[in-house]
């Protein structure tokens, strides 16, 4: 066991053995020396810095952490949410930072009352249960019952039709059954890549009156009941009656019966079921034999698809209203550089105790603003500004991070380095990591420093990582966490990171500190590996002189995305545009590594070296926001991005470009002709956009 980690059966007491404390000492005594021989930013000196940082890891301290935050349910917006942001605030200022909460005005959703009835053929009704069972009362424990936010009030009643994943192929497979959902309401399995609000949205189009929908991940660990997967089903990210602009209180806001508005919202109504409530409705169902495929998927007891004989009345009554909800930003301001930022964020609101989803993060984060406080300390200033940034109203649809962009989308565009994102730090076993990819090398480099706890030998993160999925790094093109608004509208290059690919007590009331400790991190040692690597991220980002981007890296993730189209699209379209604008970015690229490499071979500091560096680090930096395009995505013009963004088209399986995979399904319903020039339009629209990132990478003029 690494020093200073305790087991959670010491009640995550922290003690220190007579080695860590003579280790410590030692390093106070190497600290003076180098402070008195090296200048700052001196590699050794950083090099000792970041040594630190790692044997400074306290497993009991974050646990004392997860373990204060996850005390009550906080929901964004309500008032146990208040003692939230006031605990994540007064660390912050405790360490010494230079503090503040950051206020928006926005639009929230919450449930003020929903019910489901069967109604049999003999004249029984049963009234399904809709919260947690094995939760004795939501009332006294603070909890708030399951809903989707954002969906419409409304009562349906109607014949059932289970609809699988609620994809287009699966009402596909219904079709060719003879089985029609117009004027029923569709009972959905969650999963198949959708979100909640395109689940809804679908069914809609096909004439469903509205939709249940359920989880059927085994939730049941030891004392544990069947949970409820809570959600937003709103379309987009950020407050939608402020598009655009920051939700100030006294700003602009469109009306609720806006157009704008409204077409974020679907237009009937959902609700999440327990599992076994939804299999008690799945009994029921007469109809055609459901496909194998979609009774071998699930733990479902699946016969038929719908419908029968049992009618279903279902009610939903929500209340949309005007909130407060609270950003915390904390900042280290840079000694040398304090006018380029490095940001690292994790959102803080939980549908009820939160302890995966986000606070594994919140506590993880904390802990690093406590190590690097100790740093401090010890000497050490950073060269660039770092930001710790604590969201609100995630879970709603990414607003307190998107309402902060939106209202510094200047600054951020002119100073923001790099933005590191973590929201679940510790769902179970084995690292994840995603990232814009001229981030890779240094993902794979600090990967290396930091010890990986789930292996039975000694070993790296990055050794057991390689042996698990090849050190894959995923991108970011999904709407799923805080660096959305980052990278998908203000071009700024992202890292997302965690453990465990997904967790079965997601968005439950059992996503709890008992259920963090009985499963998911024991002994909080991932929680301490997700911080070494964040932590490490952050100090290299602000501490090396040249910033560690290998834009070839993204290069060559250019010429696979398009190898990958050139085997999808019709021969007749060229990709001659695309192929041209690749060879210029990577050669841009190769002229940054080369000029990086000469920089650092340079002994001695001097104003032209500085100038020169500063130089090369503004094309390093703004090359990401060349991806951007002032038009967007068409039909979802607020995401900028035109390499990595949403996409309409989620048939394709091209995450990537999603513009063309847009048109590409569009054009479908296009003469040729049409279809061609609308997929050649896009083709020309992100090669322009590549030119402008080699541009930006070159620092030059065209």
């Amino acid at each position: 066991m690494p020093p200073n980690l305790t087991k959670p059966d010491s009640g995550f007491t922290s003690k220190q053995s007579p080695l860590c404390t003579f280790v410590s000492l030692i390093f106070l005594l190497i600290i003076g020396f180098y402070t008195l021989h090296y200048p700052p930013g001196n590699p050794k000196k950083v090099l000792l810095f970041q040594q630190i940082f790692l044997s400074s890891a306290s497993n009991s301290t974050i646990a004392s952490y997860l373990r204060s935050l996850t005390s009550h349910p906080h929901l964004a917006g309500t008032k146990p949410s208040l003692e939230t942001i006031h605990y994540v605030k007064t660390h912050f200022q405790n360490l010494g930072l230079e503090t503040h909460t950051v206020p928006f005005q926005t639009l929230l959703s919450y449930p003020v009352h929903a019910s489901v009835l069967m109604h049999f053929g003999n004249g029984t009704v049963l009234n399904l249960p809709l919260n947690e069972m094995g939760i004795p009362s939501y009332p006294s424990s603070g909890l708030i019952q399951p809903y989707h936010a954002f969906s419409p009030s409304g009562t349906v009643h109607g014949k059932v039709v289970f609809a699988n994943h609620g994809r287009e192929d699966d009402y596909r497979t219904l079709g060719l059954m003879g089985v029609n959902v117009n004027g029923c309401i569709v009972v959905i399995r969650k999963g198949g890549g959708l979100s909640r609000g395109a689940v809804v949205k679908i069914a809609e189009k096909k004439g469903a009156l509205g939709v249940l929908m359920y989880a059927e991940g085994d939730v049941s660990k030891g004392s544990f009941g069947s949970g409820v997967e809570r959600g937003t089903v709103m379309e987009g990210v950020g407050d939608p009656l402020t598009p655009g602009w920051g939700a100030d209180e006294d700003g602009e806001r469109l009306k609720l019966e806006d157009k704008k508005v409204l077409q974020r919202f679907p237009g009937i109504p959902s609700l999440p079921l327990p599992f076994e409530s939804a299999q008690l409705i799945l009994d029921s169902l007469g109809g055609p034999l459901a496909p194998q495929e979609w009774r071998d998927s699930g733990r479902s007891n699946l016969s038929h698809v719908g419908s029968g004989l049992v009618m279903v009345n279902f009610t939903y009554q929500g209340e949309k209203k005007l909130a407060t909800i609270y950003n915390v930003v904390a900042v280290i301001r840079g000694l040398e550089e304090p006018d380029r930022y490095v940001l690292m964020g994790n959102h803080r609101d939980a549908w009820t105790y939160g302890a995966v989803d986000p606070n594994s993060g919140t506590a993880t984060l904390l802990d690093i603003a406590r190590r690097y406080a100790l740093l401090m300390r010890k000497g050490w200033n950073p060269r660039r500004t770092i930001i710790f940034c604590s969201w609100d109203a995630e879970e709603f649809g990414m607003i307190g991070s998107t309402e902060w962009v939106e209202q510094n989308l200047v600054n951020l565009g002119a100073k923001a380095v790099a933005y590191l994102n973590v929201d679940c730090a510790v769902q179970g076993p084995g690292f994840f990591a995603g990232a814009t990819p001229q981030l890779d090398n240094l993902i794979l480099k600090v990967t290396k420093k930091v010890q990986d706890q789930d292996s039975e030998v000694v070993a790296t993160i990055y050794e057991k990582w390689k042996t698990m999925n090849g050190n894959n790094i995923q991108r970011l093109s999904g709407v799923d966490s805080d660096f959305a608004p980052f990278l998908q509208h203000a071009g700024v290059p992202s890292v997302d990171i965690y453990y465990g690919r997904d967790f079965p007590v997601y968005h439950t009331a059992f996503d709890s500190f008992n259920w963090m400790i009985n499963n998911a991190d024991p002994f909080f040692w991932r929680h301490v590996a997700v911080a070494g690597v964040w932590g490490l991220l952050g100090l290299h980002l602000a501490d090396d002189p040249v910033l560690p981007f290998d834009y070839l890296s993204y290069a060559k993730q250019l010429q696979e995305y398009k190898d990958a189209y050139s085997r999808v699209l019709d021969g007749n379209i060229s990709l001659t545009p695309l192929a041209a604008s690749i060879q210029e970015f990577t050669s841009a690229a190769k002229q940054a590594n080369e000029e990086t490499k000469k920089l650092m071979e340079q002994e001695f500091t001097n104003d032209l070296l500085a100038l020169k560096i500063r130089a090369l680090n503004d094309g390093l930096m703004l090359a990401e926001r060349g991806f951007l395009d002032t038009d967007g995505i068409k039909g979802r013009e607020w995401f900028k991005h035109l390499i990595y963004g949403p996409r309409s088209n989620y048939e394709s399986g091209l995450e990537f470009f999603p513009g063309i995979s847009d048109a590409m399904a569009e054009s479908k319903n296009m003469s040729q002709k049409d279809g061609h020039a609308a997929i050649k339009h896009e083709i020309w629209r992100v090669a322009r956009a590549i030119q402008r990132a080699a541009a930006a990478l070159k620092g030059e003029l065209v």
